[in-house]
């Protein structure tokens, strides 16, 4: 069989290549829509129009592949290619073994584009912006619902709780969807702090919602302690941890993107219509709805004010997870089941 010769595309005047167009990514859709061609073409439309690069430029990028689409085997790379393109750049990463990596940095159209036709479904960012990758601009919310949980569950806490909670506190809350049966709330905070002092801000958040609807909402690590609760996941929080972007696609049957979202919106979105083939046409309808998320940038202090108060109470930190090293003010990293501390 002859293999079919790549086919070069103009992306804002930049030469880009796309290989096996034709090759089905997404087996539900198949030919409809489910095709390698069809994912570039959706990262090629959102990356010119603007809103993922908006997204994710500047940022190091994680890129999650499926060379041979969503069912294949899948490549988590974190560490740029030696061989890429002159457009395509890297920035320099710590991560918490203390060693050090180039990631990749989108800065144009043409870098996002290349990147999808390495197979890349799933962009995963860090929450700073290059150079300066030790301190977040970003707060990140992750709603993660247990399996006797749903997306309305997982709506309703972030409109009715997590929104309050963050204006009380004078912060904006951004929403999207994750691509699955989650959401995420972004707030944007100015880059002052370092991802320790970030992490712990989340925390406090998390506790906040904790005792203010203790049945609903959970920021145990140990799924033993959950129970039904929706889990705020603070360690997404924690260097080297990154999110799907606003705008990625996601490993699905049906392509579903996580998708940036208007607070009304929310009310009564169904996120499997989410996808490749939708999203390019809402955001033409009603434009991106976080444009101007770097213009609503905060201080941490009123948060850090409630790790402090959390910390006089004999709520210090909380477990990292197994990975990480284990870090200063860190509780006994073991699941309580097997604490034969707690059983004395």
């Amino acid at each position: 069989m002859v293999k079919p010769k790549p086919i070069m595309l103009d992306v804002d005047g930049v030469d880009v290549k796309l290989s096996n167009p034709d090759k089905i990514y997404f087996p539900e859709l198949g030919e409809d829509g489910g095709r390698k061609g069809d994912l570039v073409d959706y990262y090629r439309t959102m990356a010119t129009t603007g809103p993922i690069l908006d997204a994710i430029g500047g940022r190091p990028t994680f890129l999650q592949r499926f060379p041979d689409g969503v069912t294949g085997d899948e490549i988590y790379q974190k560490h740029l290619t030696k061989y890429h393109p002159d457009h395509v750049e890297s920035t320099r990463i710590v991560f918490p073994s203390k060693r050090t990596g180039q990631a990749f940095c989108p800065r144009i159209p043409a870098d996002v584009v290349w990147a999808a036709n390495l197979g890349t479904v799933t962009f995963h960012t860090w929450p700073t912006a290059d150079p300066d990758n030790d301190h977040p601009d970003q707060l990140r919310i992750d709603l993660d619902p247990t399996e006797n949980r749903t997306f309305d569950d997982v709506r309703a806490l972030a409109a009715d709780h997590v929104r309050p909670l963050l204006e009380e506190l004078g912060y904006t809350g951004f929403v999207k969807t994750s691509g699955s049966r989650g959401v995420h709330v972004f707030v944007p905070i100015r880059p002052e702090w370092d991802f320790i002092a970030t992490r712990r801000a989340v925390i406090a958040l998390g506790r906040e919602l904790e005792r203010r609807t203790p049945d609903l909402v959970t920021t145990s690590w140990w799924k033993e302690e959950r129970g039904d609760r929706i889990f705020i996941d603070y360690n997404q929080n924690a260097r080297d941890r990154s999110m799907a972007a606003p705008y990625s696609a996601r490993k699905s049957p049906n392509a579903r993107v996580s998708t940036p979202l208007t607070w009304d919106e929310l009310t009564d979105v169904d996120p499997n219509t989410l996808t490749i083939a939708t999203v390019p046409g809402l955001v033409e309808r009603r434009g991106d709805p976080w444009a101007d998320i770097a213009d609503h940038a905060a201080g941490l202090e009123p948060l850090l004010e409630m790790v402090h108060r959390d910390d006089a109470t004999g709520l210090g930190d909380l477990p990292y997870p197994p990975s990480y090293p284990k870090m200063p003010g860190e509780p006994k990293r073991v699941q309580p089941s097997r604490n034969t501390d707690l059983k004395r």
